[in-house]
């Protein structure tokens, strides 16, 4: 079975194509055993997203191995205190994904310029782009209370929240540090303005808690400024030190935008269908704190079940003060259709992220980049 959105978005990749191609030319030699036949048959089965990821990091690993040492140097070889969170926050662990897509897009650019290195340059705005994000998830953690993130104890629980603010505001001010030394004024702006994106984020979340009448364009906006933003700009940036055309630029703001906005959707969806074992989190943790996302606006607005969005309506309404209402609005959710249109939007989301990419030279990056998408729709099934 090969899940819709990968069939959408491998038509993106000749080399995916290429690949199945030769193995099914392979499999229907006459001359192959039936255990050669059957071997040559696995290969035709859907990867596992953590297949695809090991294949779209394969580029970019030595990259990534020398960041996350920078990075654990950076906050604990000036301030031993911070030694052991620093461990914590950028040790083993961790998929690392806005780092990879800003090296993917950097060697795409650069082989744009007949180039086949990236600069220091690039690979500090790796380091920069993931020392912002965690500082984000350092104080997330602090300002949501949270114990456990991804099923293991947060900085805020381990260390107390002296540590975890400390960490978050070191975490902040180093990446504005270093984003400065990068001397170019376009990044400068672009990354500023993430940083305002991620605050703009909280509060409209803080302030729609319940919003029975949220609309999807004002998720999509909360969307963007806490997830796609920062891609988008990454994406842009690593493009802008390439020094690369305005096309090309613009074209890799919309892929990181896109991409940004599918893994976002995608979150959301999971936080219905996957267990609190496979969430490291309670199931439907956002719909019990009255964060509204896709699945439950989709829901609330569905035609072919009218009498189910009235009742989710009613369940939403009382902050699940009845026994079992999570339980059920949970299914609800489900069985009016809330799930599938957001299934729906994700894909549109990761085609549009990879039409972007059209403007890039074909090689090991662009496939990467392309992969990811795969990655980000295949977490679905």
């Amino acid at each position: 079975r090969w899940p819709m959105g990968r069939t959408a978005s491998l038509r993106g990749s000749s080399a995916a194509a290429a690949r199945r191609a030769a193995v099914v030319s392979r499999v229907m030699t006459p001359s192959r055993t039936n255990t050669e036949v059957t071997n040559l048959e696995s290969a035709l089965q859907p990867a596992s997203p953590d297949s695809i990821l090991s294949e779209v990091l394969a580029p970019v690993e030595s990259n990534m191995d020398e960041m996350r040492q920078n990075l654990k140097n950076v906050v604990g070889k000036r301030h031993p205190m911070l030694m052991a969170a620093a461990e914590q926050i950028f040790g083993a662990g961790g998929k690392r994904l806005r780092p990879a897509i800003v090296f993917l897009v950097s060697y795409a650019t650069q082989q744009l310029q007949g180039d086949s290195t990236i600069s220091d340059r690039h690979k500090r705005l790796a380091e920069i782009m993931e020392m912002i994000h965690t500082a984000s998830l350092v104080h997330d953690d602090v300002l949501d209370e949270c114990d456990i993130r991804r099923g293991k104890e947060t900085i805020n629980s381990t260390y107390g929240t002296r540590v975890a603010v400390l960490a978050g505001d070191y975490l902040f001010a180093q990446s504005s540090w270093a984003l400065a030394n990068l001397e170019n004024i376009e990044v400068i702006k672009l990354i500023s303005q993430v940083i305002a994106d991620f605050a703009d984020g909280e509060i409209s979340q803080a302030t729609s808690l319940f919003n029975t009448e949220v609309t999807l364009q004002e998720y999509l906006d909360k969307s963007f400024y806490k997830t796609a933003s920062l891609i988008a700009a990454s994406c842009r940036s690593a493009a802008a030190l390439s020094d690369v055309d305005e096309a090309v630029k613009s074209a890799m703001y919309s892929y990181g935008k896109h991409l940004g906005l599918a893994f976002q959707i995608v979150d959301d969806i999971l936080d219905f269908t996957q267990t609190t074992e496979q969430l490291g989190k309670p199931q439907g943790q956002d719909l019990a704190s009255g964060n509204l996302t896709a699945p439950v606006i989709f829901a609330l607005a569905s035609e072919t079940s009218p009498e189910g969005a009235a009742e989710l309506l009613e369940i939403i309404e009382g902050e699940f003060v009845e026994e079992d209402s999570h339980r059920h609005a949970l299914q609800l959710v489900t069985s009016t259709g809330g799930l599938s249109a957001a299934q729906q939007l994700a894909r549109s989301e990761a085609d549009k992220a990879l039409h972007a990419l059209e403007v890039l030279p074909e090689g090991q990056a662009k496939r990467s980049l392309q992969l990811m998408v795969d990655y980000i729709l295949d977490r679905l099934y």
